[in-house]
């Protein structure tokens, strides 16, 4: 009888201590499997959402903040070239209607450069998308350069008195004369306003065109200022729309701007710098 009893505890030991093993395991069970699931599960949600967060600025890398408004867009250009040229930078650009401004820069220790686009979204100064023809169009060219001495920024500019160099006069109204001058093909009408020489180019074979754009120039400017060179400037409008440029001194450095279809566009970009 007693070795019954003994043996029937010695069992139930057994099933008691088998029971509490079974149990102190189960929660080591779920920790087991989580350990190569889960965590790292959750470190690639994260370091993708880092990355998804990271990518808009991916082709933005070193470029100011883009700005929905032309003074924003400017002062962001003004930025971005980091010179010490004392350059002045347009007020404004005459732009289609629903695109933004944006430019692309370059500078070095005697010349800066932009190149102004509209664009159909807002970018930031320097984007890879201003590349894009799709994306954007270039409005125009500005270059300045500036030169050892005021004598030498001056002989960049072909400066002319159109009055002494002859030539047929016309009346371009306002009382202003403006003067004729054919060759190679070429049909040149210029004029003076203040200390800037201005001439437009047509073809021999449609005089008119030349002179029609003389008068319409010189009724913009009636009502419009372009910046006050030191000491002269000279504009070229091509009624081909190919070459225009417009060019002016400020003591030593020289801006020039070029890449302009629309000659009177380029006039009204010019009018932007007067301040």
């Amino acid at each position: 009888m007693k070795k019954i009893l003994f043996t029937f505890m010695l069992l139930s030991f057994s099933i008691i201590s088998a029971c509490t093993d079974k149990e102190e395991s189960v929660p080591n069970k779920p920790q087991e499997e989580q350990q190569p699931n889960e965590p790292n599960k959750s470190q690639d949600e994260e370091h993708e959402s880092h990355e998804n967060q990271q990518e808009p600025n991916k082709t933005n890398t070193g470029n100011t903040v883009a700005s929905n408004t032309q003074a924003g867009a400017l002062k962001n250009i003004k930025d971005q070239l980091q010179t010490d040229l004392p350059i002045i930078l347009p007020k404004g650009l005459p732009i289609t209607k629903g695109t933004f401004l944006s430019a692309t820069t370059k500078a070095e220790t005697n010349q800066v450069e932009v190149l102004f686009f509209e664009s159909k979204e807002v970018l930031p100064i320097n984007d890879k998308k201003l590349k894009n023809s799709q994306t954007a169009t270039v409005i125009a060219r500005l270059v300045v350069k500036q030169y050892q001495n005021p004598k030498e920024a001056n002989e960049q500019i072909s400066y002319q008195n159109f009055s002494q160099n002859g030539g047929q006069k016309v009346d371009l109204g306002y009382n202003i004369n403006g003067y004729q001058d054919a060759g190679a093909g070429s049909l040149w009408t210029g004029w003076n306003e203040g200390r800037w020489a201005l001439a437009t180019h047509t073809r021999t074979e449609n005089p008119e065109a030349g002179l029609k754009l003389a008068k319409q120039a010189v009724q913009f400017l009636e009502t419009h200022m372009l910046p006050i060179p030191k000491q002269n400037g000279f504009a070229r409008l091509d009624v081909y729309k190919s070459g225009n440029i417009i060019v002016w001194q400020d003591e030593k450095l020289v801006y020039t701007l070029d890449s302009i279809k629309e000659p009177l566009k380029a006039l009204e970009i010019a009018t932007g710098f007067y301040h």
